[in-house]
């Protein structure tokens, strides 16, 4: 079992094309079940989620494919 606290020190990583998104700083929860259903990872800029751009990416739980022991594997497509 890994704690949300632990997720947050692990890099995230697209396994679509090798990148490198960023770290997770928040989670969507569903709190009438005691779920998480998605990551949050801050949009470019932003420093400690705070200062920068509103461009926060949301990756659905269903979208993480693996978490290791130093990152975790996310299998999403990035619009640009």
């Amino acid at each position: 079992m890994i704690n949300l606290s632990e997720m947050r020190e692990k890099e995230v990583i697209n396994i679509r094309d090798g990148a490198k998104i960023g770290l997770i700083y928040d989670f969507e929860i569903d709190l009438e079940n005691g779920r998480v259903i998605g990551v949050i990872i801050p949009g470019p800029g932003k420093i400690l989620g705070v200062f920068g751009k509103n461009k926060d990416m949301v990756i659905d739980w269903k979208n993480i494919v693996r978490i290791g022991t130093d990152a975790i594997l996310v299998d999403i497509d990035v619009e640009l």
